[in-house]
């Protein structure tokens, strides 16, 4: 083992990891004893926790602002929906599909894996060139993948169904998986972050033209965070279509896109912390908000919150955190025991750059 992996290990350094996975299993376990309706919505939590995840580990560690991951999200729902679902939907759904894969019918597992290759296998060709820009530039490169693949997905109708949902899915995603994937989105973001690659990433991070003086590739180490992301992230989506049972491109797009980065700055986007701190608190939150909209009833009288508030306070708690505690609930540290702040994240100094 190399004498950083060793670090990892002997230094304490991965205690945040077995904490936060604890924590994803401690959810996981307090909703089995949950209604069905709140099971569902903290399953659909886990997945997005897996999709803020994936996010992090570009923009954590790049520092720049991504808006292409539900577009990787996308891909890898729809690969999946087409490796797995029935011959016969597919027959009555997508009547044009070619022929080799009107007869598919893969695996749950097989098809996750398919899809988040291929959504890494686009990230590699569209980042190759993308990840020499820098700042806004960048972020609006990314948005172009987001829009590019809204529009060719919605409009190859032979293949996606254009603007049609796909229905008929396998629905396998329930609490315990999108549990067990979110442990390995965590584990993978840890490992990446832990890493040489990682290190000199966020060092290109504090200061590019430092790193780059001291012979860091930023170009190379980007490119690699931006592939391992786009690859959490379309398992992200095979996950979201697999426990709604159907796959249609306008979930993928502006709505998604917001909800992930705002889970993401409100945790703080410097650590996996954060990550994973912002997609709890922020789908508690919806919870708390959805059920104070249902309201309660007192005799003939229903008190309840106006619809739209989740969002508003959604918007408002973003605010808030960008203007009072930029570096999110987190503050831009890793958690460690007993729940205090750890070492930052943030390591300026690379042993050995190349």
């Amino acid at each position: 083992m190399s004498t950083r992996g060793s670090a990892i290990f002997d230094g304490g350094r991965i205690v945040p990891l077995l904490i936060l996975i604890a924590v994803v299993l401690a959810l996981a376990g307090a909703a089995e004893f949950a209604p069905t309706v709140v099971q569902r919505r903290i399953t659909q939590g886990l997945i997005n926790l897996v999709a803020v995840v994936g996010l992090y580990v570009f923009v954590g560690n790049s520092g720049v602002l991504s808006f292409g991951n539900v577009a990787f999200m996308a891909i890898g729902a729809y690969v999946s929906a087409l490796l797995t679902m029935p011959a016969a939907a597919k027959g009555v759904f997508l009547p044009d599909l070619p022929a080799f894969l009107a007869a598919t019918e893969w695996p749950g597992l097989a098809g996750a894996l398919a899809g988040g290759a291929a959504a890494a296998l686009v990230a590699l060709v569209a980042g190759f060139p993308l990840m020499r820009l820098s700042g806004i530039s960048a972020s609006i490169a990314t948005f172009a993948i987001l829009v590019v693949s809204y529009v060719v997905l919605g409009n190859w109708t032979s293949v996606t169904g254009g603007q049609n949902s796909l229905m008929g899915l396998p629905i396998y995603v329930g609490l315990w998986t999108a549990a067990g994937w979110a442990v390995a989105a965590i584990v993978v973001a840890f490992l990446h972050q832990e890493s040489r690659s990682g290190l000199l990433l966020r060092a290109s991070r504090e200061d590019e033209v430092a790193a780059a003086a001291s012979g860091v590739h930023m170009v190379s180490h980007r490119l690699a965070a931006f592939v391992i992301s786009a690859f959490v992230s379309g398992i992200a989506g095979v996950l979201l279509a697999h426990f709604l049972g159907t796959v249609r491109v306008e979930t993928f797009y502006l709505d998604l896109t917001f909800l992930i980065i705002a889970m993401l700055v409100i945790g703080g986007m410097r650590s996996l912390t954060g990550a994973v701190a912002g997609a709890i608190v922020i789908t508690l939150l919806t919870e708390l908000m959805r059920l104070a909209e249902i309201g309660v009833t007192v005799g003939d009288m229903t008190i309840a919150a106006p619809g739209g508030l989740g969002d508003a306070l959604l918007a408002l708690l973003m605010l808030l955190i960008i203007l009072f505690r930029p570096n999110g609930i987190a503050g831009g540290r890793e958690i460690s025991w007993p729940f205090g702040p750890a070492t930052p994240t943030t390591e300026t100094q690379p042993r050995k750059p190349q």
